[in-house]
């Protein structure tokens, strides 16, 4: 879910740049809208907090994503925390800045209604897995979700090249789907197996993308 390049240009434009240290909070849940962000590199891990100190993650944000147009369109406070994984390079558009552009270019615009609808669908697909499908179908839905977004191959060690490197760990998994870690890397160890995958310190390499999507479509 990328918006198109022309589109991105005009953010960047009127962009400035913020670089966050690794662990560093971009907002917190309850902040006001007063920007757009945008990951230009690192990644972004996105989660809410429960009461009781549990916390879900509800996505990775690679380079190339843009959020936060939502708090901004409906004027509400953010529903979510965002904290850097590593050290993460992020351009802001000022919400006057983005409300400017989205009232002058039609296209701009559209480009975000559509984005919005698009993480709509995402979301309600997501509820969909979690009350009907199993664990490990659930798991390969959001691997190839993540390898869709991924931007860096892997570095083509042990003898495997043309994998792809998705920067999420198995505790961030497990956060994802409510489930156990030990839940999470059973089901890992038995697809490093069948050479799907390989598990790398808090990273998975995908080797086949079609076996996972024969995972993803096969329930057990």
């Amino acid at each position: 879910m990328r918006l198109p390049q022309d589109v991105q240009q005009r953010l960047l434009a009127v962009a400035h740049r913020r670089t966050l240290a690794r662990g560093e909070s971009l907002f917190h849940k309850g902040s006001s809208p007063d920007a757009l962000f945008g990951v230009v590199s690192g990644s972004l891990r996105v989660s809410v907090v429960a009461s009781g100190g549990r916390e879900a993650v509800i996505a990775m944000l690679e380079p190339g994503h843009w959020f936060g147009e939502v708090s901004l369109l409906v004027g509400r406070e953010r529903v979510y925390d965002t904290c850097a994984v590593d050290t993460t390079e992020m351009a802001v558009v000022a919400a006057a800045d983005f409300h400017r552009l989205v009232a002058a270019h039609p296209d701009v615009h559209m480009a975000f209604t559509r984005l919005v609808c698009l993480r709509l669908r995402q979301a309600l697909a997501w509820i969909d897995d979690v009350i009907l499908m199993p664990l490990p179908v659930r798991l390969a839905h959001r691997l190839l979700t993540l390898d869709a977004r991924a931007a860096a191959p892997a570095d083509g060690g042990g003898g495997n090249s043309g994998g792809t490197l998705l920067g999420v760990s198995q505790e961030d998994l497990s956060f994802m789907l409510g489930v156990s870690r030990q839940s999470v890397n059973r089901q890992l160890k038995l697809w490093e197996e069948d050479g799907t995958l390989r598990v790398r310190y808090r990273s998975i390499e995908l080797l086949d993308r079609e076996q996972l999507e024969r995972h993803a479509a096969t329930p057990s």
